[in-house]
Order: structure tokens, then sequence, then C-alpha cells
């Protein structure tokens, strides 16, 4: 009886094999759909994705062409091209594969190193988590300990940072210089050494590495949200959801701008951190079309004119505070050649694209979250916006718009105030430009989970979507426009107050640099709003409706502030002007 039954599941397990492929996991809420089943020539009729896949490639296409341009920490011009890049990353995955690391951090400003982080980890078949060099070291060593990572390669700069983490993980220290010295270059030639020794291979090439995983749903790195208000999450990245949000930057923004005749091709200069969101998957973009990363160990507003004066840089993605303060700075000139700048984070206001068109950087408004891999809709130019007004054109402009053609349509749905558990089923708003409500996503570039976390995720997908808590509203040309986060949205008797919108209009006036507005408490109409400004004095202006403010909208103070407090990433931080206007002690309204 025991040999039949054995034997019985023998025959079980012999059918599934055929029915299933290795490394595919059994159905569950984040698993591929049935539908999805592949039993027929897999090897033949398709493969799994992954855009580690995509600098191979450019090195065998073009292999002399200039992939990364960098000034070092030490101060000298580098230029690599796309077959030393992918040499040098290839070295770093064969290091990784033979010591077995399987979780690797990157701790590091946007510099060549952290680009052949990401390939090389990709190519040991690891699990990448970049994270933000900027946040405290207890918020560091939180991060690094939930991700479980066992070897960390971090910048020379920021390896104080790590003094009091696990000893037990491995640091990999790069110097960020020209002399091809220090620990980090240690690991690539060591690396090479490997590859020629045990697997008789060239010792600079990919044969044996991970150019695509068994299963492209399979983890491909961590992207931690920037927990102002929590614990930081950490939000999954499949390879699958990589290579078609990175698909989907490619075509959004234009950087598949190659010209059989001029040779021209992307230029892309790196003001978004690649640690925010894996840097929207854009360094996998710009690779995949054999464009040229210009990376910046820092923002220095005088070196991106520079750059962009110099070196017909073509596209940059940046927040709505980093272009009001390049549009600013003194070194501002109107460039040759129009420049396409994703434009992301916070909604941007009317006034700042105007200020942008003017030096010919053209802005292509996108909208997402760390959830969604960044960029998930676009705000697409009608041609005949150009018969508007400016003004009018420019608000149509500062719409979010639609979802990208590599996810599904966004929505926006009801919000159900009156309970505090999830509806079954979401609602549409009407789309009238009018009715507000929550804007929700589904499809390819969603995140599956949150890291080891299943209360979080619950809460994120409740309902049947992603929910992002942004309020909107959605215009009858099917386009979306945020009005607010949830929290931000303000209720003054009775009356609700959108602080983007009142944003806008207080940035109209000439002498304001950077605005925000939060509610305040206030004795008679419970809520009003309170505005924080850098620049020139703009108060009484503000105070008496200035740029058509309705009344119930002008703010009850202006506070003019040297700097607004933002993230790493250039959003302004509200929760900490709603902590000073708490402590009147420490603002002194004007």
């Amino acid at each position: 009886m025991s040999r039949r039954h054995d034997h019985a599941k023998s025959r079980l397990r012999s059918i599934a094999s055929h029915l299933t492929r290795p490394g595919i996991r059994p159905s569950s809420s984040h698993s591929r759909s049935p539908s999805r089943s592949r039993s027929h020539s897999p090897q033949i009729s398709r493969h799994e994705l992954s855009p580690t896949y995509f600098l191979p490639r450019a090195a065998s296409i073009e292999p002399h062409a200039e992939a990364i341009v960098h000034t070092t920490a030490t101060g000298h011009l580098i230029r690599r091209t796309y077959k030393d890049f992918s040499s040098r990353a290839a070295g770093l995955a064969w290091w990784l594969k033979k010591h077995g690391h399987i979780r690797v951090g990157l701790l590091a400003p946007n510099t060549p190193g952290y680009l052949e982080g990401v390939f090389g980890i990709g190519g040991a078949g690891a699990v990448q988590v970049g994270i933000n060099y900027r946040l405290k070291p207890g918020d560091i060593d939180y991060i690094f300990t939930h991700a479980e990572v066992d070897c960390i390669i971090v910048d020379k700069e920021f390896l104080h940072l790590l003094d009091g983490f696990n000893p037990s993980v491995r640091r990999i220290v790069d110097d960020d210089d020209d002399v091809g010295k220090g620990e980090f270059e240690e690991c690539i030639v060591e690396g090479w050494k490997w590859d020629r020794k045990v697997n008789g291979g060239e010792g600079l090439g990919w044969e044996g590495l991970q150019l695509e995983p068994e299963n492209e749903d399979e983890l491909l790195a961590l992207a931690y949200t920037s927990g102002t208000t929590a614990k930081p999450k950490g939000v999954e990245y499949t390879h699958r959801g990589a290579y078609l949000a990175c698909l989907g930057n490619i075509i959004e923004s234009n950087l598949n701008i190659q010209s059989v005749l001029t040779n021209e091709r992307a230029k892309y200069l790196c003001t978004l951190p690649f640690f925010h969101a894996t840097g929207w998957t854009v360094y996998w973009s710009v690779i995949s079309v054999r464009g040229t990363h210009y990376t910046l160990r820092r923002l220095s507003y005088p070196h991106i004119w520079h750059l962009l004066l110099t070196e017909g840089i073509t596209h940059f993605a940046a927040a709505p505070t980093v272009n009001t303060l390049l549009c600013a700075d003194r070194n501002a000139a109107r460039l040759p050649s129009p420049v396409s700048v994703t434009v992301a984070a916070s909604p941007p206001s009317a006034k700042l694209f105007e200020d942008m068109i003017s030096l010919n950087l053209h802005p292509v408004h996108v909208y997402g979250m760390t959830e969604t891999y960044g960029p998930i809709t676009k705000g697409y130019f009608m041609p005949e916006w150009h018969g508007l007004a400016k003004e009018e054109m420019y608000s149509k402009m500062a719409r979010q718009g639609h979802g990208f053609i590599t996810s599904r349509g966004v929505r926006v749905v009801k919000v159900n105030p009156d309970s505090s558990s999830s509806p079954s089923t979401l609602e549409d708003v009407s789309r009238n430009g009018l009715e507000i409500g929550e804007v929700v996503f589904s499809g390819n570039i969603c995140t599956p989970r949150y890291h080891k976390d299943p209360p979080a995720t619950s809460s994120l997908f409740s309902g049947g979507a992603l929910r992002s808590g942004d309020l909107a509203v959605w215009h009858p040309d099917g386009s979306i426009q945020i009005l607010d986060r949830a929290k931000d949205i303000i209720i003054s008797g009775g009356e609700n107050i959108s602080s983007v919108a009142l944003e806008g209009m207080l940035a109209k006036h000439p002498a304001v640099l950077e605005v925000a507005v939060v509610g305040v408490r206030d004795t008679v109409f419970g809520e009003r709003p309170r505005a924080y400004v850098t620049g020139e004095e703009v108060v009484s202006w503000a105070k008496k409706g200035g740029g058509g403010i309705s009344g119930f909208m002008v703010p009850r103070e202006v506070v003019l502030v040297g700097e607004l407090p933002k993230t790493s990433t250039g959003k302004v931080r509200k929760n900490v002007l709603r902590e000073w206007a708490a402590e009147d002690d420490k603002v002194t309204p004007v």
C-alpha cells in the first residue's frame, strides 16, 4: 500500500512538472493568474523579462558609445564607454556570486559605482536595496536589517553612517576616484579573475550571469518609502514590473531619440537620486537606448547649468522645487536646444511651467508613487492648447493626465468618509472636473506587496486597487488633476480648500520663490490656511487676496522663511510645517 501511495505521489509530481515551470510559486493573491500559465515551448515563444539584460545588450551593439560622464569625488572628469561599464558590472556580479551574496545594499550618491552596482547585483541574481544616504543612522540600520542585506556597497563619504550597523555584514567601499584603486575596484578585478579561473570565461563578459530570472515575478529590488510619519516600508519591485516601467519611461519621456544622420542619443542628467524608487527605473531606460548618464554626486545648480550649456543635455527629471531653484539660479540662461524635463513629486504650478519653457526646458509632467515604480501617469500636451490663453494652457499642463502606456488607465473613485472599513467595490466619481475622489491604480507597474508587511499590503490594496491617498478630480477628457493629499485638504467653515490650488495662486507673485500651505486651527472656522513662503516681501499682497484668491481661501498668516523643509527628493515636508504651526513660540506670524 505504501509503495502504491509513493508511486501515485510520484506520478502526480511528474504531471505537475509538465504544468508548471521551476521557480514559479503556487497561485496566490500576488502570483500569476491561471491564464498566464505556460506549458508549450516557453523557451521559444517567450522569455522572462528583466532590465538587467539591457546593459550587456547595449555593450554588444555599441561598445564604444559613451555610457557615463562623471566628476569624481576627487574632482576628476571620467568618461566611460559601454564596453567598460558592462565589463566592470560583470566583474562585480562574478564577485557577488563567488561570495554568495543575495541581498545587497547600496548607500551612495549618483555615481558610476552605483550604476555598476545595480547591474552587478542583477547579474549575480541578487536583490538590490538602495537607500537614502541622508537618513539618520538609526533609520539606515532599520532598513538594512529589515531587508536582510548581507553586503553593502557604500560610498567612502558615507561609510560613517554604518558605524553602528551589524559588523558581520560585508562593506565594499567605493572611493569614487579615477585611479583604479580601493576595495570596490579590487572586488571587480577579483570577479574577473574568478570568472577566468573557475568558468573558463574571458573575465569581462556576461556568459553564465543572470540576464533573466527563472520567473519574472521574482524580487529584483526593494525600494523603501520615506517613513516621515511611520517606519519605512519596503516596496517590492519585480523583474517584470521594473522592465515594463522602464519601457513606459522610454516612450513617455521620448528617451529613444537616436538619429542615424547625427548619431545623437539621449544625454541624461542624473538630478534625480538613484536611491529614490530605483531612480524611477530611468537608469535602466537610459541604458536600454544606449544613452549617456551624466552622474552627479550632489545637486549644484551652477554645475547643472554648466552641463546644460556645454554638454548638450537632452533630458533630466526633477521635483518642482528643484526646477524652481534651477530657474531662479543666477546662471540660468535660455538654452539653444530644447531639453525634456520630467517633472513629478508635488503638483507643479502653472507659473513654474511658464518659467521653464522660457528657458527652453520643456516639461513632461508625470505622477506616481514609490509603490508604482515611480511615474505611472502623464499629462499629455494637446496641439489645440496652443490656441488657448497662456494661463489656461499652463493650467491644463499641470494636470496629472492619463495612465502610462504600460499600465492600466488611472481612476478616481469615491471616498466613503462614514466608514472606517474599506468598501468591497470602488465606484468612480463623475468625470466632470468637480467631484473629488481618491486616485487608484492597477496593472503592470504596481508593486505586488510591501516586504514582510501583510497588514500594510492589505490596506494598500483595499477595495481591489492600489490606493494612493491623493485626492483628485476627473475631467471630461479622461485626465485627472490632483488637488491634495487627503490629509492636506483644509476644511474651513465648511469649504474644502486645496493647499495645492492655493499654492499655485500664491506662486503667481513674482517675488515668491517657493510656497507651501498647511491648515492651522481656527476657533471660528475650524481651520484656516497658513502659507510659508521664501522670497521677497509678499505678505500684504497675499492677505489682500492677490492672485485671484477667494475670500475664504486667504491665508490667516503668511510666514516668511529662509527655506522650506524638504525630503531628499525635493518634496516639501508638510508634516514639519504643521509641527511649526503647532509651536507658536517657534514661528511668529507676519
